[in-house]
């Protein structure tokens, strides 16, 4: 076979498409001393990328935990798998869509929940729901309004058209999201075990199919785009940014899923990150097989489009499959059913190579595995984050309490998210049984009475001040939302978010983060199974806080035990489960930064035993029909707990034995507060727990009530939910 025709690379190409001096040569050595043309230059440059390589980031990922009797498949795939019984898999992944969403955030955002749908489906799942987890600059910088307004359409107009309930979230605000915001969209879906496919390509002369939208020029490096720094010429990127089309995604799902019921397809991947490239290239590769591409059978609808071009492009709603030898007809008639394109656009071979062929001359030769083996796995060097002292919470300014509570629920961290989430359509299939604004989502398994907890958690303040300790706290808090809820949590999904890595400090933070979230997912059997990194979250050298997103997923085996936030009814005992002596960690706290302006000492510690303990008392009082409401304790602590669950009731509280800034506000770990029935039989079976339990109040009246003083629902509730409508319609 001939030679793909030379090209004269010069250093400007190579600075170009994202490549250090030290990794061209490697790519020299590669193909044996030989330049590579650019066809072959953009293929290294995408594999190579931060955003498909991990290779700043892959040393560190090895050491966490991805196995359980219940995992089916961990990373490596295009998402996680678990067994949950009764012959179904539940199938997830988080990912990132950061930077085309701060240059584009409508089709930055509808595409980044596209591109996760895919990562699901491609497996043979039905999605059954959308999470995000979303990141925005101070509310007072012009351009946040702009940004949020962009990514929550354009999440609403792509999941809500999709026809896949989108159950919950989180959003942020904070001044280092101001030049890159953060949007992590996760898909759940569920599969048969017995019918779960993956991207391993095998069958030497097995056709290699294409299938879903044609090609244009949107998204071409995308996945290099996504590795590197912003600057002030950032929106000149706009043409990196990919262009969605639900209603073609929806068809794609449908015609993908009926093809996965007959037993035509070897093998399938999504074409996301890197698009043709990608797709094909990791299939061969995991499967030790070669690959032939004949790109003018490559549907376009551009005209005149280079290979170069068709290899890079990440236009969305495309899938390549593997067929089995002669099911060629079945597919071909199912996609044309479903008025998507089909093209047989290649074979696999033997040979391990990639060779692409345009109009019958060779414009791309590359050897896969030691391409993937020649991949960098960077070791850089990184510095511990100096430890902050713990701060003396007597010497934090002591703010009347229902002063302090009304701030704080007014803030943009804690104010209602009611304005974003009644956009997307939560309802949708209708198996959504809880619904936005809980600790957790909920969402039957169809045809039973068992469902899935979903939530998505991280607090970035925490990970800035200690990563240690504020990766253990993400994944300790996702633990705690499905718990609250009444559920088992089995796994959880990944999707960390810092800076530039070469930055020893910036590393520091990474690999400590990765070591709190080990520690805490091997403590409470929690494995990652999936999951996403993304790096260079700058602007002008000014980082985003380190925020690595976790998303988690578990079990509740009878709905009729599921339990929800909202005070139920009038003289129900009030609880404080964990930690009720000596409470009042006020390090970054919401209280400390909203009411007094500080941001600073250490966040609280996360004592796992502690927190797995008190969980599995909490899940049993649950199971067992022992209480009638929980909640776990996050930002702004006890009080705003409590508000947060009379609200949610519309019952108020009366409160008592607890007193002080410190204890109303602090944000220690591992507690909870539940209403009950029988406070003394909870108390006197925490006790045989060694549980710490208290009661500090009971339900009733119209107000949030402490000592002499109180505060009205109504009062509470137009500072809560008027936030987010307030700000989104005031002038920009």
């Amino acid at each position: 076979m001939s030679q793909p025709s030379a090209t004269r690379i010069s250093p400007e190409d190579i600075k170009t498409h994202g490549l250090s001096d030290e990794e061209y040569q490697k790519i020299l050595q590669v193909l044996g001393g030989r330049e590579p043309n650019l066809v072959e230059l953009g293929i290294f440059s995408v594999m190579w990328s931060e955003h498909c390589s991990y290779k700043s980031s892959k040393k560190w990922l090895k050491t966490l935990p991805t196995t359980a009797p219940w995992v089916i498949c961990g990373p490596g795939e295009n998402a996680g798998v678990i067994d949950i019984g009764d012959g179904l898999a539940a199938i997830f992944k988080m990912e990132s869509h950061n930077h085309p969403s701060f240059i584009e955030p409508y089709q930055g955002a509808a595409t980044g929940v596209g591109g996760i749908l895919r990562d699901v489906f491609t497996m043979g799942a039905r999605p059954i729901a959308n999470m995000n987890a979303l990141r925005f600059g101070a509310p007072e910088h012009p351009k946040t309004r702009h940004l949020v307004s962009g990514v929550v359409h354009g999440i609403s107009g792509y999941g809500n058209c999709v026809g896949v309930p989108t159950v919950g979230g989180e959003i942020n605000f904070h001044p280092s999201y101001n030049g890159n915001i953060l949007v992590n969209a996760m898909t759940v879906g569920l599969a048969q075990q017995d019918k779960i496919f993956y991207s391993a390509a095998a069958g030497a002369g097995n056709p290699v199919v294409y299938v879903g939208s044609k090609t244009g020029r949107d998204g071409i490096h995308g996945a290099t785009m996504a590795s590197a720094e912003f600057d002030a010429n950032s929106e000149e990127k706009r043409p990196t940014v990919q262009v969605g089309d639900p209603f073609t995604e929806k068809l794609l799902i449908e015609a993908c899923m009926e093809l996965m019921n007959t037993d035509a397809i070897q093998s399938i991947q999504d074409m996301g990150a890197a698009g043709l490239t990608s797709s094909s290239f990791e299939m061969a590769s995991k499967g030790g097989m070669g690959v032939e591409l004949n790109m003018e059978t490559v549907p376009q609808r551009e005209e005149g489009m280079t290979p170069y071009e068709m290899m890079l492009s990440e236009s969305q709603e495309r899938m390549l499959i593997i067929l089995k030898p002669g099911k060629e007809d079945i597919a071909r008639k199912i996609f044309e059913k479903w008025e998507l394109d089909f093209a047989i656009i290649g074979h696999l071979t033997d040979t391990g190579r990639m060779v692409l062929k345009f109009h019958g001359e060779v414009v791309c030769d590359l050897p896969i595995d030691p391409l993937a083996q020649a991949s960098p796995e960077y070791d850089r060097p990184w510095l511990a984050p100096e430890k902050l002292p713990v701060l003396d919470a007597s010497t934090v300014k002591d703010v009347p309490w229902p002063d302090a509570l009304k701030t704080l629920m007014g803030c943009p961290d804690i104010a209602s998210r009611r304005w974003v989430w009644e956009q997307y359509d939560h309802m949708v299939m209708a198996d959504t049984a809880q619904r936005p604004g809980g600790d957790a989502a909920v969402v039957r398994i169809h045809d039973s009475n068992r469902a899935l907890a979903i939530t998505t958690d991280c607090t970035p303040r925490y990970v800035k001040a200690d990563p240690f300790e504020g990766g253990k706290q993400a994944v300790a808090e996702t633990w705690r939302n499905i718990t609250a809820v009444g559920a088992r949590p089995l796994a959880i999904t990944d999707n960390l978010n810092f800076g530039n890595p070469q930055k020893p400090e910036i590393m520091g933070q990474i690999v400590e983060a990765i070591r709190g979230i080990g520690d805490a997912c091997t403590a409470l059997d929690y494995p990652v199974i999936s999951g996403n990194v993304s790096l260079y979250n700058e602007t002008d050298g000014k980082p985003i806080l380190p925020t690595p997103a976790i998303g988690g997923v578990g079990l509740l085996d009878n709905l009729d035990h599921m339990m929800t936030i909202a005070f139920k009814g009038e003289g129900d005992a009030v609880l404080l489960l964990g930690q009720t002596e000596d409470a009042g960690w006020l390090g970054q706290s919401l209280y400390l930064r909203e009411v007094c302006g500080l941001e600073t000492g250490a966040p609280p510690h996360v004592d796992l035993v502690h927190e797995r303990k008190v969980g599995d008392f909490v899940r049993d009082l649950i199971r067992n029909s022992k209480i009638t409401a929980c909640h776990d304790l996050s930002d702004g602590g006890l009080m705003v707990a409590a508000t947060e669950m009379a609200l949610a009731g519309d019952i108020g509280c009366k409160l008592e034995g607890v007193a002080g800034h410190a204890v109303l506000f602090g944000e220690d770990q591992g507690r909870y507060l539940i209403t009950a029935k029988n406070a003394a039989g909870i108390l006197e079976a925490a006790k045989a727990a060694g549980v710490d339990a208290k009661q500090i109040g009971v339900t009733g009246g119209t107000a949030v009530a402490l000592g002499t003083k109180s505060v009205e629902i109504r009062a509470l509730r137009e500072l809560h939910e008027g936030w987010f409508p307030a700000y989104m319609a005031s002038a920009s």
